[in-house]
């Protein structure tokens, strides 16, 4: 596996889930009421790693913007539907399981068409 692949998802992946526990987790647990600072701060670190992520699959595309974007884009949904469904016992419904899907279908589309 190609060095950059591997850190720009991993990279995206670990932007999303502080991004997630930021904004949704402040909503759930209500957070920012209690330390605004620490969750306007945990913008940094997830800030960091998607200037990685873009900068890692930038290079794998050489030099192409879109393809970061559209991996970022399924990773930010696969992301987000795991952790409403580990963390907040969110059900998956139809429409939520196909825009799975289709986040799937777009990575798989960046990944594999050359």
């Amino acid at each position: 596996m190609n060095p950059n692949l591997f850190y720009g998802i991993l990279y995206g992946i670990m932007g999303q889930i502080l991004s997630f526990m930021q904004l949704q987790g402040s909503v759930k647990y209500g957070w920012y009421k209690e330390y605004p600072i620490i969750t306007l701060l945990a913008s940094i670190p997830a800030s960091w790693f998607y200037l990685k992520s873009v900068e890692a699959l930038v290079l794998l595309f050489n030099g192409q913007l879109w393809p970061s974007r559209l991996i970022g884009f399924g990773i930010g949904i696969v992301v987000f539907i795991s952790l409403s469904v580990i963390l907040f016992k969110e059900p998956v419904s139809l429409k939520t399981l196909v825009c799975l899907m289709l986040a799937l279908t777009i990575l798989s589309i960046q990944l594999f068409w050359k």
